[in-house]
């Protein structure tokens, strides 16, 4: 049997050399056919399996020729399939108490001691704060961040980190984000100069120390100040807490709620009210949000009102 002009052109199309041995050329002699034609009925039957290994002796036995598209689905091996990709299974985050209990230890080994700092007054926490090199902001700082305002201030509030322009003067909530936070508190009867501490308020960070580009505070960074913030507060004894920003809540609340859920209701922090809000500097970016923002002073304003009243026992400004 020879190649039909069909299969001649498949094979020609795929680059294929089309190689006929001696015994075909043979066979196309009018003799040969002649021959084959006698011994069509034994050609029929289906060839025996040689073993490979096995020589073969004596004339071949021809096997007539596949078709060329047979042909090119043996020569060709079947198409690889890719490997699935095995299922990656989620990573379970740990609980948000027992990582925060495993940075504050070490924040402990490296800076000092909670129960030390618990017993410093004004004076001593900031030197304390100051000369702090419990962790690697320290190389990078200008200034560390302490706070300001009325120490014996009704109202605190707590943002998150300092960023360049705190760095560079030391003191929270400078720039656009400190100018629309005046705003704010000046809209209620607030203010973070003189004045008596009813219309007062101290305001903090959760991290004393800029981090380098801005970037968000790590865990251990905010454990290992964690106990000065304490102190803060517990010095202050404020009426109420404004929480400003994501790390803030997580700090104070031990929450991993977004600030959309928690903010709206009241919350304690050791007994003391404490109100949800956005960090200003988000809200330059969010201007629909300074609505919400507007409703949560009212809600600590409303809160405030309706907490007993403090006993006052003289103060300062810090």
């Amino acid at each position: 049997m020879s190649w039909t002009d069909r299969q001649r052109a498949m094979l020609e199309a795929m680059g294929l050399k089309l190689w006929t041995p001696p015994a075909a050329a043979e066979a196309g002699s009018p003799a040969k056919v002649a021959a084959d034609a006698t011994a069509a009925p034994a050609a029929t039957a289906p060839p025996r399996a040689v073993p490979v290994s096995a020589p073969v002796a004596g004339p071949a036995t021809r096997v007539p020729p596949m078709d060329a598209e047979v042909a090119v689905a043996v020569a060709e091996p079947p198409p690889r399939r890719a490997p699935e990709p095995s299922p990656r299974t989620a990573p379970v985050a740990a609980p948000v108490l027992a990582a925060a209990a495993a940075d504050a230890a070490l924040a402990q080994a490296r800076g000092l001691a909670r129960e030390t700092i618990a017993r410093l007054d004004w004076p001593g926490l900031r030197d304390e704060v100051a000369q702090c090199r419990a962790c690697a902001l320290c190389e990078s700082r200008k200034h560390t961040v302490f706070g300001v305002g009325n120490e014996r201030a009704h109202w605190m509030v707590v943002g998150e980190a300092p960023g360049e322009k705190e760095d560079l003067q030391g003191e929270p909530f400078v720039g656009a984000a400190g100018q629309l936070l005046d705003s704010m508190l000046r809209a209620i009867g607030l203010g973070r100069g003189e004045g008596p501490p009813q219309r007062q308020v101290y305001i903090a960070n959760t991290l004393k120390c800029r981090p380098p580009r801005n970037r968000n505070p790590d865990p251990a960074e905010l454990a290992q100040c964690e106990p000065f913030l304490q102190r803060q507060i517990e010095l202050i004894q404020p009426r109420i807490i404004l929480a400003m920003g994501r790390f803030a809540v997580q700090q104070l609340l031990r929450s991993q709620e977004p600030i959309g859920r928690l903010r709206g209701r009241v919350h304690r922090y050791q007994g003391v009210p404490l109100i949800v809000t956005y960090h200003p500097a988000y809200l330059l970016r969010n201007l629909p949000d300074k609505a919400r923002a507007w409703e949560d002073l009212c809600l600590a304003l409303k809160t405030l009102d309706e907490s007993p009243a403090r006993p006052e026992a003289g103060g300062g400004s810090a």
